[in-house]
Formats: structure tokens, sequence, C-alpha cells
């Protein structure tokens, strides 16, 4: 039988390959790593901006009837100065005035709410092209995709913070 001629640098390729491995390997676990963080922060920023977005739509309801409240307490006060009861004329115009305080409140509240679902959102966008990017960086084996991860997580961490302290 004729045996097989061994290459000098068989152990070296393979303690090499065996190297490479071990170091791409790592790269995946930390790309693994790094999507299901970000998947993490793209879902908490996507419940809080879906919480925010329903109540700042809630609140612009209940601004929105105020303001219709408001509308009926003035026709009432036209309607009475108009049959010569001034009394009661003035006292609905004195409850419009605190109606209007509150639907102006609820307005507000409700703009502020809608500006942190707004950041939230982009936050979220941001998180989500971030994912989307290492799957490509992973799929590719291009490490440098990550540099770019890195950026747009940053910009949506940036995103998630101003949407939280608004």
């Amino acid at each position: 039988m004729e045996e097989e001629l061994e290459s000098p640098f068989k152990a070296h390729h393979e303690e090499a390959a065996e190297e490479a491995m071990e170091s791409g390997g790592r790269w995946l676990s930390r790309c693994a790593v790094l999507s299901a963080l970000l998947a993490a922060a793209a879902a908490v920023t996507g419940l809080y901006s879906g919480h925010y977005v329903n109540g700042a739509m809630l609140e612009q309801i209940q601004a929105s009837d105020q303001w219709n409240y408001y509308q009926a307490k003035g026709i009432k006060a036209v309607v009475h100065e108009a049959a010569g009861n001034a009394d009661k004329s003035q006292h609905y115009r004195q409850e419009q005035d605190a109606i209007k305080q509150k639907a102006d409140g609820l307005t507000e509240t409700s703009m502020h709410h809608f500006e942190k679902h707004e950041q939230l959102a982009a936050a979220v966008t941001f998180f989500q092209i971030a994912i989307a990017l290492t799957a490509i960086a992973v799929l590719t084996r291009r490490r440098h995709f990550l540099g770019v991860v890195g950026v747009l997580a940053a910009a949506g961490c940036v995103f998630a913070v101003r949407g939280f302290a608004l």
C-alpha cells in the first residue's frame, strides 16, 4: 500500500483553520447578541411609542369633546342673551372659560404625547435597520457593516432618550 505523503504545513493549516472558525464563531455569537439587544431595545421603544400615540389620540378625543361642550355652552349663552336673561348668559360664558382651559390643557398634553411617540418611533426605525444590517453583515461576512450598525444603534439610542426625556 502506498502511504500518503503528509505536507509539513498540514498541521499549521489545520491550526489556522480552527483558529479562524473559533474567531468567526465568536464574531457570529457577538452579532447574535447584538441583534438580540437591538431587538429588545426596538421592542421596548415600540411598546412605549404605541402607548404614547394611543394616549395622544385619547386626549385629542377628550379635547374635541370639551370643545363641543364649549360650543354648546356658547349657544346656550346666546339663547339666554336673546331672551333677555343676562345673568344666565353670563353664567354660561363663565363656564366656557373653564371648559376652554380644560380643552387647551388636553390638546397640549396630546401634542406632548405625540411628540414622544414620534421620537420613540424614530428610535424603533433605527434599531430595526441596525438589526437588518447586522444580518447582512453576518450573511456577507463583512464586519465593516457593524460600524454602520453602531451608528444606527447610537442614533436609535439618541431618539429613545429624547423620547423618554420629553
